[in-house]
C-alpha cells in the first residue's frame, strides 16, 4: 500500500480514484458478445462456454437431479451457517415491507402509492475462483419477500461442466429451480433478451466483473432494467487510536483478496497505526490462499494520514465506499456524518464479513463511488412503486380551476379541457 501523508484537499480526487480500464476495448468486445446472444441464443451461449470457461456444456438448464446432488456433498456445518444467514437475511428485508396510506391532500382528492413486484427477474452468481453462493441469499429473499412471480439464476460451470454444489443447494433451499450453465457477459444477454432455454427477465440482478458490469450497462440501452452499476469489491477503513491494528489488516485484506481489479482505503490521523496495520498487513497476507490476488490489489491501495477525524470524515465522504468501517471513537457520532456509503460497519467487532455473508443487511452494494447517489439492493429494489389518484365530484370542483390555469399557462389546452369537460357536466348534473 502506498502512505500518503497530509495530501492537501486539492489532490483528494486524485487519490481517490477507482483503477482505471480501458472501456472502449471492454465495451466492444461486450457489444459483440451481445449481439450474437441475440442472434444465436443457446448456441451462443455453449460457444462462449467453451471459449471462455473451457467446457462443453450439454444441457443449459441445470437438471432437478444435479440440484439434488449436491446437498449430500454439503456439510451439515455449512448447512446450519447457511440457515442462520438465511434467517437473518429474512428478518431484517422483512421490515422493509410497508404498508398503503392513502392521503387525502384536499378535500375530495385522495392519493396513494403501491408496491407492485417486479414480475421476472433475473439473478447473476459469479462462480469462477469464488463462487458467491451467499449472494444467492442476498438476492432471493428480498425477491421472494417483494412477491416476484419468476426468478431465474445463471452462473458459469466450473471446467467440469457443473455449478459448484454450494450454489446448487443454496438455490433450492431458497426456492429457486430454473438455474442455467452460463455466465460472464453472455448470461447477462441471455437474461435481458432471452434465448430457446433462458427466459427474458425485466430486471438484472448480481456483481461480476468488468465484463459483466459493462453488459449490464449496456442492456440498460434496451430497455432491460439493472440493481446498479457495481464494479469491483472495496473497502474504506477509517482507523483512529482506538483501532485494533491486527482487525483492521484484516479487513482489509478481506476485500483485497476478492480480485486484483478491487481497492482497499486506510484512513487515519494516527501514523503510529498506519504503520501498525501495515505490518499486520504483510504478516497475515502471507498466511493467504489467494495471497496473489490481494497482494495485487494492495498495490492499487492507499494508507492516507490525515490531521483531524473532522478531515477523515470529509474525505470518506468524498470517496463514497462500497463498505465503509468506522474503527474510532465515538464510532456512532461519526457514522452520522457519513453521506456516501454502501454500508457502514461500527467498532472493533463489527467486520464487513459479518455484512458479506449473515448479520441480515445486504451485501449487494453500489461500488466505484455510486453510493453518492445508489442505495444498496433492499426489499425495493425488487418492486415498483406505482402511485393512484381518485377525485370525487367536489375533489375536481375544488382543484379544477388551479389544473385549468397551470395548464392554459403552459399551452397545453387539450390538459386544460380534460378538466373543463368534467365541471361542466358535473354543473350540468347539478
Amino acid at each position: 500500500m502506498q502512505i500518503i501523508k497530509h495530501p492537501k484537499k486539492s489532490e483528494w480526487s486524485r487519490l481517490l480514484k477507482r483503477p482505471a480500464i480501458d472501456s472502449s476495448s471492454l465495451e466492444a468486445s461486450v457489444t459483440n458478445i451481445l449481439h450474437q446472444v441475440k442472434a444465436s441464443g443457446d448456441e451462443a451461449l455453449k460457444r462462449f462456454a467453451t471459449i471462455y470457461d473451457k467446457v462443453s456444456v450439454a444441457e443449459l438448464l441445470v437438471s432437478k437431479e444435479e440440484i439434488d446432488a449436491a446437498s449430500s456433498t454439503i456439510s451439515s456445518e455449512l448447512k446450519d451457517a447457511i440457515a442462520l444467514a438465511k434467517k437473518n437475511i429474512e428478518t431484517f428485508h422483512a421490515k422493509q415491507v410497508g404498508t398503503v396510506e392513502k392521503v387525502e391532500t384536499m378535500p375530495g382528492v385522495v392519493c396513494w402509492r403501491k408496491s407492485v413486484a417486479i414480475e421476472k427477474v433475473g439473478l447473476y452468481i459469479p462462480g469462477g475462483t469464488a463462487p458467491l453462493f451467499s449472494t444467492i441469499l442476498m438476492l432471493s429473499i428480498p425477491a421472494k419477500i417483494a412477491g416476484c412471480k419468476e426468478i431465474i439464476l445463471c452462473t458459469p460451470p466450473g471446467k467440469d461442466g457443473k455449478i459448484n454444489a454450494a450454489i446448487l443447494y443454496t438455490a433450492k433451499l431458497v426456492g429457486i429451480t430454473k438455474i442455467f450453465k452460463t455466465g460472464g457477459a453472455q448470461a447477462i444477454a441471455a437474461m435481458a433478451y432471452g434465448t430457446e432455454s433462458v427466459p427474458q427477465v425485466y430486471k438484472i440482478f448480481g456483481p461480476g466483473n468488468q465484463y459483466v458490469t459493462c453488459a449490464k450497462q449496456l442492456v440498460q440501452k434496451d430497455g432491460v432494467a439493472i440493481d446498479m452499476p457495481a464494479g469491483p469489491s472495496e473497502v474504506c477503513v477509517m482507523a483512529d487510536d482506538a483501532a485494533n491494528p491486527s482487525f483492521v489488516a484484516a479487513d482489509l485484506l478481506s476485500q483485497a483478496e476478492h480480485g486484483v481489479d478491487s481497492q482497499v482505503l486506510l484512513v487515519s490521523n494516527s501514523e503510529a497505526m498506519i504503520n501498525d496495520v501495515l505490518i499486520e498487513t504483510a504478516k497475515q497476507l502471507e498466511q493467504l490462499p489467494r495471497k496473489e490476488f490481494a497482494a495485487k490489489a494492495l498495490e492499487n491501495s492507499k494508507a492516507i494520514l490525515l490531521h483531524t477525524t473532522t478531515e477523515m470524515i470529509e474525505l470518506v465522504n468524498e470517496y463514497a465506499a462500497e463498505h465503509l468501517i468506522i474503527s474510532c471513537k465515538d464510532d456512532e457520532v461519526i457514522a452520522e456524518q457519513i453521506i456516501n456509503a454502501g454500508s457502514i460497519f461500527l467498532g472493533n467487532y463489527s467486520p464487513e464479513s459479518v455484512g458479506d455473508y449473515a448479520s441480515g443487511t445486504n451485501h449487494t452494494l453500489p461500488t466505484n463511488g455510486y453510493a453518492k447517489a445508489y442505495s444498496g439492493v433492499s426489499v425495493d429494489s425488487f418492486v415498483k412503486k406505482i402511485t393512484y389518484q381518485k377525485l370525487t365530484k367536489e375533489g375536481l370542483q375544488h382543484i379544477g380551476k388551479a389544473v385549468e390555469l397551470m395548464a392554459e399557462a403552459e399551452g397545453l389546452e387539450a390538459h386544460a379541457n380534460a378538466v373543463k369537460k368534467r365541471i361542466q357536466d358535473i354543473g350540468k348534473r347539478s
